[in-house]
């Protein structure tokens, strides 16, 4: 006859064996506004930021067939300030262009989390 504690431990062993998706970026908002003939972006992040050495340190905004249209460098962790808000101005979007994509840039893992997507109202 098995134990029960059988069946959790077996369970337990396959979620530690799982990749860990907890240092993902989590793009939570985008706003994006027309002035004049360029474009602002406020985007809004989410990650567990640990310090110098591991920190969301950037986003981009590109087309859907991957040209990028601008990049937001971000200078330092914010550790103590989740989820937080940057804005890029004077983003030239291509005539014709409905949608954007925006991705963030971890300082360990690189283009992680799930994209963006942007629906630009004229």
């Amino acid at each position: 006859m098995r134990k029960p504690y059988t069946v959790t431990i077996a369970i337990l062993a396959c979620l530690i064996a799982l990749p860990s998706q907890s240092d993902d970026i989590t793009i939570e908002n985008v706003q994006a506004e027309r002035r004049g003939g360029s474009w602002t972006f406020a985007v809004t992040l989410r990650h567990a930021d640990t310090g110098w050495k591991h920190y969301a340190d950037g986003w981009e905004i590109r087309t859907s067939s991957g040209d990028v249209l601008g990049r937001r460098e971000l200078r330092h962790p914010h550790e103590t300030e989740q989820p937080f808000t940057r804005s890029l101005s004077n983003v030239a979007i291509p005539a014709g262009t409905e949608t954007v994509e925006i991705r963030a840039h971890c300082s360990v893992d690189g283009w992680v989390g799930k994209p963006f997507q942007v629906t630009l109202k004229p």
